[in-house]
């Protein structure tokens, strides 16, 4: 639907014309006056969306709302309408998206709406196809996402406490949420835009239970623009701590009608409307843990439960897609459980993979919605699976060691963390001079979260924060001996109590049996544009014993999905035509990488791969199909 545009009302030519005979002369200016005068705003169409005592109401009649969630970083922006088009054809009417504050303000005061982070132009487009929206814009989004959502210079704030009253945590959410109203309070529903509702916070209840951070929460939506119908989504565990008086409390994790009905009328002064946030119909991955995947038959009983009952849904994921970059989140619950953190694949086993191609799983779900839509509705034909292409072989001959160019160090007695050095994501290279002689036990306190070792140039081992590992014994010849240990930032934690404690690097001591490693060189790496390499020689290609950046060119006559094959690799990231494709790691279970046909040209197209454990691999193989479910317990960490 277009809104916003202005009619022109067209003058009579030929009777301004024979009017005006003795003024000819005068015709330019008239005319333009005329129709400056004659034209008028088109009134833009707004709707009403209310709460019922059982139903939404959308201009006053009953709306079922069947809703899929897909977020528009994880997706090329040139497939979004193809993604949308999907929605549609399995039979939904809405679509909802979190909105991710670090992808919009990277650096404080530094806000981004553009390209892959124009979240306005997302729910246009969503609008354009027919869908509602339901929006999320909580400044905590979880969604396995880097630190849930929140930008990393917070941490850089002495006293700053996330998801509490903190004055300076409030501060920069207002200014946050002001710039995120300015894109999208217009084109809520009320305003003759498509957003139905706005979550305010985002499972809160399983985190904490302050009504008055709540209350403050739904003043900074207000006093942002977001004048429309606000709402809360908690698991059925946490509802009654997470929800605020007043708001409509919707229910995550279930599809038993009776126990929605429950919970919702237990907060909701005994009325509903009955709304389940995020149903769940698979689970996302981490490194080092078998693929998850449910049968759409386990899922289709629920889904047609909750829509009898007359019930609305959003499904989390309807299309996960691939968090891209250095996006991924971990989770960690503490000392007794492992740091997990997740794939640069978000395929979820969703009804919608992750090249956007229809699954089982979407086929099951669209018969199911298909029994609750009227006979004048006929759902669209599902579109064709995209076409998808397994590339020649490619040899990598360019090739660069990863130490050869380095920027300007940071000098410091000891080791700085990544917020130290103003650093978000991707590597630093901590460097100091140490005295050889013998082996000693290295020991990494707080190290956060993967780190590579290397004595004089040459890799000695690796540290994982997944194995608590922080120690290695390490040779050290006689003299002085450069001490290299390159740390990977493997994705902050996004869920729990621990997204207080949350900086990456080495955040403590390096010890040499037990004495402290002091004088220590930082070098930043944070891999925000896709590396370069030069032509190197075979002898030069067999001579790298460190991380490595090889880079090709290979030729494409027709753009078509492709997943390159890292089985034969070890670990390191992926940059296409200077897209940064993710992370890869040989122990699965993600073992390729998804090269979107909207991001490949007609013709030469350039590839760099960071290879962290293996510098010799040179070749690299491509799939017309992903493998996601992988895990090799013996391979090269």
């Amino acid at each position: 639907m277009r809104v916003g545009y202005h009619d022109i009302y067209f003058v009579n030519v030929r009777t301004v014309l024979n009017f005006l005979q003795p003024a000819r002369y005068l015709l330019p200016s008239l005319l333009a006056v005329s129709l400056r005068l004659s034209a008028a705003p088109v009134p833009v169409p707004t709707h009403t969306f209310a709460l019922g005592a059982e139903q939404f109401l959308l201009d006053g009649k009953p709306f079922q709302m069947i809703s899929g969630e897909l977020h528009y970083p994880r997706i090329p922006r040139e497939a979004w309408r193809s993604r949308l088009k999907m929605a549609k054809a399995m039979g939904l009417n809405t679509v909802g998206t979190y909105v991710f504050w670090n992808a919009h303000e990277p650096q404080p005061g530094h806000y981004d709406f553009t390209g892959n982070h124009d979240v306005a132009a997302f729910v246009k487009m969503a609008q354009e196809e027919g869908l509602w929206v339901v929006l999320r814009p909580s400044p905590y989004v979880c969604a396995e996402w880097e630190f849930g959502g929140y930008p990393y210079w917070l941490q850089n704030i002495p006293g700053l406490q996330v998801r509490s009253q903190e004055p300076q945590y409030v501060a920069a959410y207002r200014r946050y949420l002001q710039a995120v109203g300015k894109q999208l309070a217009p084109l809520q529903v009320n305003h003759g835009g498509p957003i139905l509702m706005v979550q305010v916070e985002n499972e809160y209840g399983s985190y904490g239970s302050d009504k008055a951070y709540l209350a403050v929460n739904k003043k900074l939506f207000e006093d942002a623009g977001f004048d429309g119908l606000l709402y809360t989504c908690d698991p059925v565990n946490d509802v009654a701590k997470g929800h605020l008086d007043g708001m409509l409390p919707a229910v995550n994790g279930t599809d038993k009608p009776r126990q929605i009905r429950q919970l919702v009328n237990d907060n909701h002064g005994g009325k509903g409307p009955y709304y389940v946030a995020e149903w769940y119909p698979a689970w996302f991955d981490w490194w080092g843990a078998s693929h998850h995947t449910v049968p759409a038959s386990k899922y289709t009983p629920g889904l047609d439960s909750v829509l009898k009952a007359g019930m609305s849904i959003n499904m989390y994921m309807f299309h996960g897609g691939t968090t891209r970059g250095f996006m991924n989140g971990a989770n960690y619950k503490g000392n007794s459980s492992p740091y997990e953190p997740q794939t640069s694949s978000y395929d979820y086993d969703a009804p919608l993979n992750e090249a956007g191609n229809a699954t089982p799983k979407f086929m099951a779900f669209r018969e199911v919605i298909s029994r609750y839509r009227s006979a004048n509705e006929p759902l669209p034909p599902v579109p064709a699976a995209k076409p998808s292409v397994a590339l020649p072989t490619l040899r990598l001959t360019a090739s660069i060691g990863l130490f050869d160019r380095l920027p300007v160090p940071v000098a410091n007695s000891t080791p700085l963390t990544f917020e130290d050095l103003r650093q978000a994501y991707g590597f630093v290279l901590y460097r100091a001079t140490v005295s050889g002689g013998g082996t000693k036990k290295l020991q990494v306190d707080g190290l956060r979260d993967y780190a590579v070792v290397l004595v004089n140039g040459q890799r000695v081992g690796t540290l994982d924060r997944r194995l608590r590992q922080e120690s290695l014994d390490v040779a050290l010849p006689a003299g002085q001996v450069q001490l290299d240990i390159l740390v990977e930032n493997m994705g902050r934690i996004n869920f729990g109590p621990y997204l207080l404690q949350n900086t990456k690097g080495i955040t403590n001591n390096v010890r040499l049996d037990g004495q402290q490693v002091r004088g220590w060189q930082m070098f930043g790496l944070p891999f925000d544009r896709a590396p370069t390499a030069t032509k190197a020689t075979e002898k030069q290609l067999a001579a790298n014993a460190g991380p490595v950046i090889r880079t090709a060119t290979f030729a494409v006559d027709k753009p078509a999905d492709t997943y390159l094959d890292l089985r034969a690799w070890g670990k390191g990231v992926v940059w296409v035509n200077g897209h940064n494709l993710g992370r890869y790691w040989s122990i699965g279970p993600q073992q390729t990488i998804y090269v979107p046909a909207e991001w490949l040209k007609k013709g030469h197209n350039d590839i760099a791969v960071l290879e962290l454990l293996k510098p010799n691999q040179t070749e690299l193989s491509f799939l017309d199909h992903a493998i996601l479910n992988e895990v090799s317990s013996g391979a090269e960490r």
